[in-house]
Order: C-alpha cells, then sequence, then structure tokens
C-alpha cells in the first residue's frame, strides 16, 4: 500500500477553526506551508513559517481577490501525475514544486443567504471559485494531492503523516468527501438561484448521511438516515433524551406524529402507528390530552410512536409509564417527568424543536422523483351546503377532524367527538369502507360526533353509513358529480354538510 509523504502543504481557508494548531503541526513535521489571504495573515502572525501564494505565482491577488490560487503555479503543483514522466518533466520545465496536501474549505454562502437584510450582490461575492478548483484538483489528483475539507480531518491526517504518509484508502476517502462537500455548495447554489420556482427546472439534492440504522423496514433490508447538509431537520437536531437508536420506522413514524401534533394550535397529543394516526386529542392540560387520545384505539396505540406539542409533565409520563410505546417526541421534558421514564430503557424519548414546513415532498419513484409544496391546511373557503347549519361546538370538532384526516393515509375518514378523533379509517380503498371502518373503531362515541373526508364522497353510502352511526357533521372537499345527491343524503339526515375545495389525498 503506496504512503503518500507530504513535503509541502498549500493551506486556504475560510473555516480556520482548528487551523493553528494544524498548522503548527505541519510546520514541525517540516512541511512547507504555502497560504494566500487571511490565513496567511493568521498564521504569519502566530509565527508560523509560511509562504504566501504571490511568491509562488508571482503574481499579486487581483480583482479584490477573486484570482489569486487560479495559476498553473499551483495547480500545476496539485494537479501533476508524478508517475507520467512527461508531467514530471513539465514540472522541472516550469520550476514547479509539487503541492501533495490541499487544505481548503469553502466562502460561507449558505450562511450569508441565511442572514436577514442581505442583498444579492452581497450573496453573489460568496459564491468560491478559487476554493472549489483547488478542491476538485485535488480530489481529482488524489493518488499524489491529498485534500482535506473539514477540520474534524485534522487529526486523522496528522496521526497518517506522523506514521510515514497518507495511504491510499485514506487518500480516497478523503477525495469522495471533497467532492461531497463541492456538490452540496453547488447544490445550494443552484437553489438560490431557482429560490422563486415553486417546482424549479433542476433539483440538485446533496445528501450526507447521518446514522447508520439498525435495518430498514424490514430485518431483511440494511437502512441509514441521510439530510441535506446545513438543513434544518427536526430529527437531526432533536436531543434523544433516553431509550435504544431510532429505527427507520421509529424515525418515519416519529416524522408523522410530530408534523401532526405540531400542526394542531391547541395542547395536543397525536398517536402513531405505520405513519397513520390512531389517535389524537386536544385537552385543557396534556394529561386529559393523552388520555383522549390513548382511548381512540387502545389496541393500535401499543407499541406506537406518540408526538406531545405541549412540555411532558411528570403526570402525563406516569401515564405513559404503564404503557408499552416505542417513541415519546415533545417540545420539553420537566425533571421529574425524565427520571420517571428513565426507568423504561427500551423507550426512545425525544426533545425536538418543530419541524420545517417549506420545501418540496418527495416521493421516490423508479429513476426519479415527483415534488410537490408540502400540504397544509387551511379553514377560509369553507363553505355549508346542507341546510342545517353546524353549531359552534361541531365547527370546533369539524376542525380537529379535517386536520387529522389531511394527516391519514387515503382513502380516509376520521370521526371526532368531545376534543378526540375517536374514529379513523384510513389507507382504504374505498370511501364508504373507510367510512364503515371509521363507525366501527367509534362505536357508541360516533353518537353525535363529526366527520371528515379526505376527498370527496363519488357516492352518498359513505354518508349514509356515518349518519346511521349518529353523526350529526360532516366536512368534505366537494366536488363530486353526485355532489347534489350527497347534499340531499345530508339534509334527509338532518346532517351539516361543509365543503372545503380542498382536497387531502396522502398516498
Amino acid at each position: 500500500m503506496k504512503r503518500l509523504r507530504v513535503e509541502r502543504a498549500l493551506l486556504s481557508v475560510y473555516d480556520k477553526s482548528g487551523l493553528v494548531e494544524f498548522a503548527e503541526a505541519l510546520d514541525a513535521a517540516g512541511i512547507e506551508l504555502i497560504s494566500s489571504g487571511g490565513t496567511a495573515r493568521l498564521l504569519a502572525d502566530r509565527g508560523i513559517a509560511v509562504t504566501s501564494v504571490e511568491e509562488v505565482t508571482g503574481a499579486a491577488e487581483m480583482l479584490d481577490g477573486r484570482v489569486k490560487t487560479l495559476h498553473p503555479n499551483i495547480h500545476g503543483g496539485i494537479l501533476a501525475d508524478l508517475g507520467n514522466p512527461s508531467h514530471v518533466d513539465q514540472l522541472a520545465e516550469r520550476e514547479i514544486t509539487p503541492i501533495q496536501l490541499v487544505v481548503s474549505n469553502l466562502y460561507p454562502f449558505e450562511e450569508t443567504v441565511a442572514q436577514q437584510g442581505v442583498t444579492p450582490d452581497e450573496i453573489i461575492e460568496q459564491i468560491d471559485i478559487g476554493g472549489p478548483a483547488m478542491v476538485r484538483a485535488a480530489a481529482k489528483n488524489h493518488e499524489w494531492t491529498a485534500i482535506v475539507v473539514d477540520p474534524s480531518q485534522y487529526d486523522e491526517v496528522l496521526t497518517a503523516i506522523a506514521e510515514g504518509g497518507l495511504d491510499d484508502e485514506l487518500r480516497t476517502r478523503l477525495a469522495g468527501e471533497a467532492f461531497a462537500h463541492t456538490a452540496a455548495y453547488d447544490a445550494a447554489i443552484v437553489g438560490w438561484f431557482q429560490r422563486d420556482q415553486e417546482l424549479p427546472d433542476s433539483l440538485v439534492i446533496p445528501l450526507e448521511k447521518v446514522a447508520t440504522l439498525r435495518y430498514g423496514e424490514n430485518p431483511h433490508q440494511t437502512g441509514a438516515s441521510y439530510r441535506i447538509p446545513g438543513s434544518a431537520s427536526w430529527w437531526a437536531e432533536a436531543y434523544q433524551v433516553q431509550g435504544k437508536a431510532m429505527s427507520f420506522n421509529n424515525l418515519v413514524d416519529a416524522e408523522a406524529a410530530w408534523r401532526l401534533a405540531t400542526d394542531i394550535e391547541e395542547t395536543a397529543v397525536a398517536i402513531i402507528k405505520h405513519t397513520n394516526p390512531c389517535g389524537v386529542a386536544v385537552g385543557a392540560v396534556l394529561i386529559d390530552a393523552f388520555e383522549g387520545a390513548w382511548e381512540c384505539d387502545p389496541m393500535s396505540a401499543f407499541g406506537s410512536v406518540i408526538a406531545f406539542n405541549r412540555e411532558l409533565d411528570l403526570e402525563t409520563a406516569k401515564a405513559i409509564a404503564g404503557r408499552f410505546v416505542e417513541v415519546v417526541i415533545a417540545p420539553g421534558i420537566d425533571g421529574d417527568a425524565q427520571d420517571l421514564l428513565g426507568a423504561k430503557t427500551n423507550l426512545r424519548v425525544l426533545v425536538a424543536p418543530m419541524p420545517d414546513r417549506r420545501g418540496l415532498d418527495l416521493r421516490r419513484i423508479d429513476g426519479g422523483f415527483v415534488g410537490q409544496p408540502r400540504d397544509s391546511v387551511v379553514f377560509d373557503d369553507w363553505e355549508v351546503v346542507s341546510d342545517r347549519q353546524p353549531t359552534d361546538d361541531e365547527v370546533d370538532e369539524l376542525e380537529l377532524a379535517w386536520k387529522v384526516v389531511a394527516h391519514a393515509k387515503s382513502n380516509a375518514i376520521v370521526i371526532a367527538n368531545d376534543g378526540a378523533a375517536v374514529g379513523v379509517g384510513a389507507g382504504d380503498q374505498s370511501r364508504v369502507g373507510a367510512s364503515e371502518r371509521a363507525v366501527k373503531q367509534a362505536g357508541d362515541r360516533a353518537a353525535g360526533g363529526v366527520a371528515a373526508s379526505d376527498a370527496f364522497f363519488p357516492f352518498r353510502d359513505g354518508l349514509d353509513a356515518l349518519a346511521a352511526a349518529g353523526v350529526t357533521a360532516v366536512v368534505e372537499p366537494g366536488g363530486s358529480r353526485r355532489d347534489d345527491e350527497v347534499i340531499a343524503a345530508a339534509n334527509e339526515h338532518d346532517i351539516a354538510l361543509v365543503f372545503t375545495g380542498r382536497r387531502h389525498f396522502r398516498h
């Protein structure tokens, strides 16, 4: 295995974390250091021997620093294949010395975009040119030039140098990480240029692995979690208070639970099984919301993921402790509740930030993706189409049912009563089937309750099934060719019927 001995290193970084210590170690190892701009000044100020890029190129920086390393004396030293006699001869002819190590990271483009009040001109100035060119050059020629793009790599590189040089495996891995670094950088730039396109013409999405999971959806599948570099991924930023590592299914269900719970303004609890809500309730206090949600479907709630949109308190923690739950998510947890749940070592407890509701919802299909803006629930265009108007209490229940049904897999019907989703029929092949399942689950609690349908009723049979169970008000998008028939059925049963004009399919 070949080890690359480092005799000359080029350092040009924006993120200077750990740089001085790294450069001191390189200098102590007898490695010549070349640097430019602010990096060179920092090293010189710390008494580290450094040769400026200007001395190597014979040309001063120009265009306000836009051009400094883009020169044959730099890129020839980085890109030369030292196993090629012609390359070696050309270097000798031009008196260019090879560079075995490039340390470079890029201007803070994403950080600048995130700032308030920054101008387009200021953002464009953070599009690095020389940095990516050096990074890509070194990564391409990794047989003869090693590339370092992150301060977290410094210790490993110093260890390799002390052991006689960077081996093939390390240089190859660093090169791959470097290309991922520049790819993510370019993707951020593309995203900014297409920021006003709801559906961009080119969607460039870099992903970095956060964790290797125990397995995928099933034990015979491998699994990992990935995030867009620099993105505000709630699950990657969540603090896991206790419990085993999150699995593939835990993460998918947690995403569904957290988005539903945080879509509700009142104190609320959402219980999820296989991405579908099996219990949702609001309450004056958290324990009431939890007990109401659990009673929706106690059998399905066994082994579920539960999201709370308020800090988890001791009383609610006591109720959780007596039940089998896989994951609990909340925006906070008080100390007593944390101590109590600590005895349940298999229970995963997450303290999580709010989910980001921006961006595209992408679904994988063969060879590509389908994408759309994330769905959102609004109440602006509701229209009562029945003879009977819903009461104020019914409107409150209808709004809860409408939020829940928007998070259930289609076809979906949700029955709500007394601040809880007491019946959920989700993922059914027919709407009447979803109605019947919701009614069966709700049992006696359907009487006096309301219902929401994620899409229109194509026939009156679904509404008839709800009416037979005692449902008094229904909300649905409308838009069926048989709307008149459905409205007539509502009037026949003295049901208040509301059309939203907005469908919430979820596949």
